[in-house]
C-alpha cells in the first residue's frame, strides 16, 4: 500500500477516534509519558499489504472493532461460575459483583446440560457438581435474586437444552418486572460444537438447527439486544484442536449459522449482530494474538464478500475469551496462575470483548472462593495496572505477529476449502437445504471427520510431551516443589437430596393441567413447524420442567448416536 493511502486510512480513523466517547483515565507509561492511542507506519513510508493490517475499527477490522480500542471501553471481566444449588450460585455471583466483575457467565451441571431433571436416574451423583442445576423457571428466578436481570449482562454456557433455559431465563426477567426486550446477553446454543467437540446433544442435528432458526427469529424481532448464539471455539481448543483448526472450525459453525438465518428469510445485517463467539485462550503467547487477529479479518471478509453483508455491526466478530483450562497441572497446582495471566494478556493484546480468568485449582475441583478471587485480580492487574489497554492494538505491524496472522488465516482457508468440499459431495447437484457450508458441517458431523482430526492433533501434542518436545513445568520439567495439597472446595450430596425434594414439592404446587395444554401446544408447533419460542415460553411460565420439555422433544425428534471411530 503506498503512502498516500495509508495516510488516508489514519485521516479516516483520527476522525472516527475523535468522535468516539472515551473512558476518563489515565493514558500514560508508568512514567508519566504519554502515548498515542495507535500506532501505524511513519508518514511517508510505504507497506506493502498494509490494506490487510489497516487502521483500528475499519474493515477488515485485524486491529479491532472500534478506533479506539480499550480507550473508548474497556473489555468486560466475566466471571464463569456455577455450582450445588441455585441459592449457592447467586451467593456466589453476588460476590462476584461486589468484586468488580462486570457480567456474570453462567456454569450448568451435567443433568442441565445434557435436558435431565435433578431426579432422573441418570443425573444420580452428578447434580451440582460442574455447575448450578437448574429444573424449572422456579430455579432460574433464585439464581438471579436480587440481581437486575435489566441492569447486568448474563452469559450462559449450554448449547442442547439452550432454547428451553433461555425461556425459564426470559420468565425470570419476567417475575423481576423486566421487560424481557431490554435483556442484554448471550446464549451459547452453538450445537455444531457439541457434534464436533464436546458431545452433549439431545437429537440430530437438523431438529436442533429448528430450534436454533426459531430463537435467532425470536430475538431478532423481540430482543433485539440479546445474542442468540455464541459460536464456540473453546471447547474444540480443550478437545485437543491446533490454533488453526480451532479457528476454522467455529468460523465455519458461524458461516453455517449465517446460512440457516439466510434461509429464514432474516436480513442478515439484522441478525448477523446477534452472532458472538467464544475462543480459548492458550498458553502459546504470540500465536493466540494472531488467532484473534486473524479471526476478525477472515469474518469480515467473508461476511461481506460471501453473505453480503453491508454494515460494519454486522461484518463485526465480536468475541468472549476464557483461558485454556486444558493447559492448566494438577501438578504444581499454583504455576496455573502465571500460566492464567500470560493467556489473559494474550486475549487482551488480541482484542477480546469480554473475558473469564481460569482459578488455579479447577483441574481439580470447582474454584474455591479464594482460588475465584485470585482469578478475577488478575483481570483488574491486567486492566488497571500495566497500561495494556492504552494504546489499540499494540503489537499491529509487528513482523512475526503479521507473519502468524497470516500464516494461521491460510491454514483456515484450507480447512474452509475441505469442509466445502465435504459439502459437495453430500449434494453432488448443488442444491444444499441451507448452504453448502453447512452442508459440508453436517457432512463432517456424520462420517466423524471432525472428531478424528482433532484425535490426531491431540495424540500429536500428548506424544510431544511424553517425549519431552513439549516442556510443561511441574510435569516433565521442574517436576520438584515444596507446594502442599490445595483445599478444594467439594460440594456436598446433600445438593442433590434437597434439589430433588424441590423439584417434588414444585410438581405438586403446580396446575399440572396448565402444563399439559403448554407442552402439548409446544409439541403442536414441533409438528406444524410454526416458530416454537411462544409455546415454550408459556411450558416455562407454567413451570413445566427441563426434562418435560425436553423429554416431549426427544420422543417426537429421536435420538443420535454419532459414528464409531478407530
Amino acid at each position: 500500500m503506498d503512502a498516500h493511502a495509508i495516510e488516508e486510512g489514519r485521516r479516516r480513523w483520527q476522525t472516527r477516534y475523535d468522535a468516539a466517547r472515551k473512558r476518563e483515565a489515565d493514558f500514560s507509561t508508568l512514567s508519566g509519558d504519554p502515548v498515542e492511542p495507535v500506532y501505524g507506519p511513519r508518514p511517508g513510508d510505504v507497506y506493502e499489504g498494509f490494506d490487510r493490517i489497516g487502521w483500528p475499527g475499519e474493515f477488515p477490522f485485524t486491529r479491532g472493532l472500534h478506533a479506539t480500542g480499550y480507550r473508548g471501553r474497556a473489555w468486560t471481566i466475566r466471571q464463569f461460575a456455577g455450582f450445588g444449588n441455585a441459592l449457592q450460585t447467586n451467593e456466589r455471583y453476588k460476590m462476584i459483583l461486589a468484586a468488580g466483575g462486570g457480567g456474570l457467565s453462567v456454569a450448568f451441571d451435567m443433568p442441565t446440560l445434557m435436558g435431565r431433571d435433578s431426579d432422573d436416574p441418570r443425573a444420580l451423583g452428578e447434580v451440582g457438581h460442574c455447575g448450578v442445576a437448574i429444573d424449572s423457571a422456579a430455579d432460574m428466578e433464585v439464581l438471579f435474586q436480587g440481581i437486575p436481570l435489566g441492569e447486568v449482562t448474563t452469559s450462559m454456557t449450554i448449547s442442547g437444552p439452550a432454547v428451553p433455559v433461555f425461556c425459564m431465563y426470559l420468565v425470570a426477567a419476567e417475575r423481576q418486572g423486566v421487560d424481557p426486550a431490554v435483556l442484554n446477553g448471550t446464549l451459547q446454543t452453538d450445537i455444531f460444537k457439541e457434534y464436533i467437540a464436546q458431545k452433549e446433544w439431545l437429537f440430530g442435528p437438523e431438529p436442533h438447527l429448528r430450534l436454533i432458526g426459531d430463537l435467532m427469529e425470536h430475538c431478532a424481532e423481540k430482543i433485539p439486544a440479546y445474542k442468540p448464539l455464541s459460536v464456540s471455539g473453546y471447547h474444540i481448543r480443550e478437545a485437543g484442536a491446533t490454533a488453526a483448526q480451532e479457528l476454522a472450525y467455529t468460523l465455519a459453525d458461524g458461516f453455517g449459522y449465517v446460512e440457516l438465518g439466510l434461509s429464514r428469510g432474516l436480513d442478515v445485517d439484522v441478525f448477523a449482530p446477534g452472532l458472538s463467539f467464544f475462543f480459548d485462550a492458550h498458553v502459546d503467547f504470540f500465536e493466540e494474538i494472531a488467532k484473534f487477529r486473524a479471526a476478525r479479518r477472515i469474518w469480515a471478509r467473508w461476511l461481506r464478500d460471501v453473505y453480503g453483508a453491508r454494515t460494519d455491526k454486522a461484518q463485526w466478530l465480536r468475541f468472549h475469551t476464557q483461558t485454556a483450562g486444558v493447559s492448566l497441572t494438577a501438578q504444581q497446582p499454583y504455576n496455573n496462575v502465571v500460566r492464567t495471566a500470560v493467556e489473559a494478556l494474550a486475549a487482551v493484546l488480541g482484542g477480546t470483548n469480554s473475558l473469564h480468568t481460569n482459578a488455579l485449582d479447577e483441574t481439580l475441583a470447582l474454584p474455591s472462593e479464594r482460588a475465584a478471587e485470585i482469578a478475577l485480580r488478575t483481570q483488574q492487574v491486567l486492566m488497571e495496572e500495566t497500561g495494556v489497554g492504552n494504546v489499540a492494538d499494540p503489537l499491529g505491524g509487528s513482523w512475526y505477529i503479521e507473519q502468524l496472522t497470516d500464516r494461521i488465516e491460510a491454514e483456515a482457508e484450507k480447512i474452509f476449502d475441505r469442509i466445502k468440499e465435504k459439502g459437495a459431495l453430500a449434494h453432488p447437484e448443488g442444491r444444499h437445504p441451507v448452504g453448502p457450508m453447512t452442508s459440508g458441517i453436517l457432512r463432517g458431523i456424520e462420517d466423524g471427520w471432525f472428531t478424528g482430526e482433532i484425535a490426531e492433533s491431540a495424540f500429536r501434542y500428548q506424544r510431544s510431551v511424553e517425549k519431552g518436545d513439549k516442556r510443561v513445568v511441574g510435569v516433565n520439567v521442574a517436576e520438584g516443589s515444596v507446594t502442599g495439597d490445595l483445599e478444594i472446595l467439594r460440594v456436598s450430596h446433600e445438593v442433590e437430596r434437597d434439589q430433588v425434594a424441590a423439584l417434588a414439592e414444585r410438581r405438586s404446587a403446580r396446575d399440572e393441567s396448565a402444563v399439559r395444554a403448554a407442552l402439548d401446544a409446544m409439541l403442536a408447533a414441533a409438528r406444524d413447524g410454526s416458530n416454537m419460542i411462544s409455546p415454550m415460553l408459556d411450558a416455562a411460565r407454567a413451570e413445566a420442567t427441563l426434562g418435560e420439555i425436553c423429554g416431549v422433544l426427544r420422543e417426537e425428534w429421536g435420538s443420535y448416536t454419532e459414528p464409531a471411530g478407530f
